[in-house]
């Protein structure tokens, strides 16, 4: 494990924020931290990061204790927390090349991250000037200049357009397969659900949730979501037709996702049969839904 923690607590004043958690994050993975805003995700990134000071429990990195190898973990990880640390006046290649001082790295290697986020074209522009996508890459680049082992990043597609996002996600996705680990903290679950490879969940500072993306999808098994002209008639009659039928309102019902061509089958279905389909399609379920499961079947 690159990360694992025992028991670790924090509490601000009388108010404990986060709840014995024991994490645990395989090498090579990209570990989906998942939770509302305020569930305690940025605090436990700051205690990994020994930016706050453990309340409760231990915590491990490359299997060693962090408090008495402080400098020597640190020195082997990237971070991003919330907004990316910039220069707005500066180019994009200036903030990379001001962290390279600090650091001792190389002019090339500052190129070689540029490049790597796909800001090579945009590199004498002034980050001032940069999206909010752009922000973010240059954040990352500054956190991969060390060339860390492990990169821990706090909401990075927070306020990113759908490229945006898609951009960090197959950077993210190219990182891991060059052989790094990545932690990620995210409030979109469908956005962990594409690039995750595990996930821990976390509510009110309690770990609900650790597995593997397939555990996960498991619990999180997506629906076809169907909006018929009369519900219980259309329930009834998929219900004679050998389909499960797990939720019914008055206005749509619900039936496990197995296949696109399971959903063009019950719509001929229907409409065969003399009802009206105004809508049918595939639905996940969202983080909220999936934590009233979790707790449910716990």
């Amino acid at each position: 494990m690159v990360i694992k923690t025992e028991g670790l607590s924090f509490s601000f004043g009388a108010q404990q924020v986060v709840k014995s958690l024991s994490l645990q994050v395989p090498a090579g993975s990209i570990y989906g931290f998942l939770g509302p805003n305020g569930a305690g995700k940025t605090t436990t990134i700051k205690m990994l990061l020994n930016l706050l000071k453990t309340g409760e429990g231990s915590i491990h990195i490359f299997g060693q204790e962090l408090q008495s190898n402080r400098i020597n973990i640190l020195s082997q990880i990237g971070s991003l927390i919330e907004q990316p640390a910039i220069y707005h006046h500066l180019t994009g290649k200036e903030n990379l090349m001001n962290r390279a001082l600090l650091l001792q790295v190389s002019e090339q290697r500052v190129d070689e991250m540029l490049k790597l986020v796909q800001l090579t074209n945009a590199a004498g522009k002034k980050a001032g000037q940069y999206s909010l996508g752009m922000k973010q890459r240059l954040g990352i680049a500054l956190a991969l200049l060390s060339d860390p082992k492990l990169l821990i990043l706090d909401e990075p597609t927070n306020g990113l357009d759908p490229n945006g996002i898609i951009e960090i996600r197959e950077l993210l996705m190219r990182l891991v397969a060059g052989g790094k680990t990545v932690f990620i903290s995210s409030h979109l679950l469908a956005e962990i659900e594409k690039m995750a490879t595990h996930v821990g969940i976390i509510n009110n500072g309690k770990l609900m949730f650790q597995g593997t993306i397939h555990d996960l999808q498991n619990i999180n098994q997506p629906m076809i979501r169907i909006e018929v002209d009369n519900t219980v008639d259309a329930a009834n009659f998929l219900k004679r037709n050998n389909f499960t039928v797990n939720d019914i309102n008055h206005d749509h019902l619900y039936v496990p996702f197995i296949s696109k061509q399971q959903i063009g089958d019950i719509n001929t279905l229907l409409v065969q049969n003399g009802m009206t389909v105004f809508s049918i399609n595939k639905h996940h379920k969202d983080l909220e839904q999936l934590f009233l499961d979790i707790t449910q079947s716990n």
